[in-house]
């Protein structure tokens, strides 16, 4: 199975895991449909935390409207009167008035919370260092944790225009929304990997190959959006290791040798010569026979004229640093 590392810009999303038979017209739904999904359950549990501390939905011709106004006006919630929490409700007022403030007691609010934060593992970014696969029937399983926590509480149901009801039945309105930038369509979904877009007239075995233990990281885009900027060669955190190694093996060495040894190894350190792991070679035993002048420097510029003693030896994550950095060697 090809191992599908889904993200969206720079940020990961989740695991996913294909045969390299999958028509890439299957493939791009599926993950479109994972990556909604997953959407929609932390739209959900975002409205489910308010539903535990200020109850439903305002209807809407009440929303943002003062306790005199409503009196002036003559409105009446009359869903929030059916709309009860088992055990009974406990006035929080909402602020912003979108809810009615009678919320659920302590007990009832401690069930819809712990199974937000369920729901919230299950289809969290994390499991992508974790190593966890996330698929459809994940997220739905998710969803029905959650509805099943709503329905314990609110056993009477939710009003028709509450928006945690509306998710539910697929009814929700995103218009105007910072959540609708975020939805794909699937037939507006394009796959991307290293800067090719997958195209779905075509198997993911053209692209990847036949090996079905490949890894790759693929991004999701909206048709129209152009190609997703390429991954760094290193990630941020493997480049803040390698400086402070950088830093503190400079420092070791100026007080190991002096400031005048240091300054000589520099200009005699070739790195195409030096055994991996090894320390620097001095230019006259350089198989490219040729002498190094000025001042070396970290710089993929210099070809193999790359001060060795600061990174012999380096690993990171079971990688020696040439593997890192192949664009330093010629």
């Amino acid at each position: 199975m090809v191992v599908l590392h889904v993200k969206r810009g720079d940020e990961s999303q989740f695991l996913l895991q294909a045969p390299g038979s999958t028509e890439l017209e299957e493939l791009t739904a599926q993950v479109t449909r994972v990556y909604n999904g997953r959407l929609k359950v932390h739209r959900l549990c975002t409205e489910i935390e308010e539903l535990a501390e200020h109850g439903v939905f305002l209807p809407p011709n009440m929303q943002g409207l003062t306790d005199e106004q409503i009196e002036e006006l003559k409105l009446k919630d009359e869903w929030g009167e059916k709309c009860v929490p088992s055990g009974g409700s406990v006035f929080t007022k909402d602020d912003i008035g979108r809810r009615n403030g009678h919320a659920p007691n302590e007990k009832m609010k401690q069930v819809l919370k712990k199974t937000v934060e369920e729901a919230k593992a299950m289809v969290s970014k994390k499991q992508v260092e974790a190593g966890v696969f996330v698929t459809m029937e994940m997220v739905k399983d998710a969803l029905d944790q959650l509805r099943g926590a709503v329905m314990i509480v609110y056993p009477m149901g939710l009003p028709p225009y509450d928006p945690i009801r509306m998710e539910f039945e697929n009814k929700e309105d995103l218009s105007g929304t910072q959540a609708a930038l975020e939805v794909i369509q699937e037939s507006e979904a394009q796959l991307w990997w290293a800067a090719k877009e997958l195209r779905r007239t075509k198997k993911l075995s053209d692209y990847v190959g036949k090996n079905e233990k490949t890894k790759i990281i693929v991004k999701i885009q909206q048709r129209g959006q152009g190609a997703p900027a390429r991954e760094p060669l290193i990630s941020s955190e493997e480049h803040k290791q390698l400086m402070l190694f950088y830093h503190r093996r400079q420092e070791e060495l100026k007080v190991a040798i002096g400031q005048q040894g240091w300054q000589q190894i520099w200009a005699t350190s070739c790195i195409r010569c030096s055994p991996t792991g090894g320390g620097p070679v001095p230019s006259s035993l350089c198989s490219a026979g040729e002498g190094l002048s000025g001042s070396p420097r970290l710089s993929p510029a210099l070809g193999h004229r790359v001060g060795v003693p600061l990174l012999a030896g380096f690993r990171l994550g079971g990688r020696k640093w040439p593997e890192l950095f192949p664009q330093v060697l010629p």
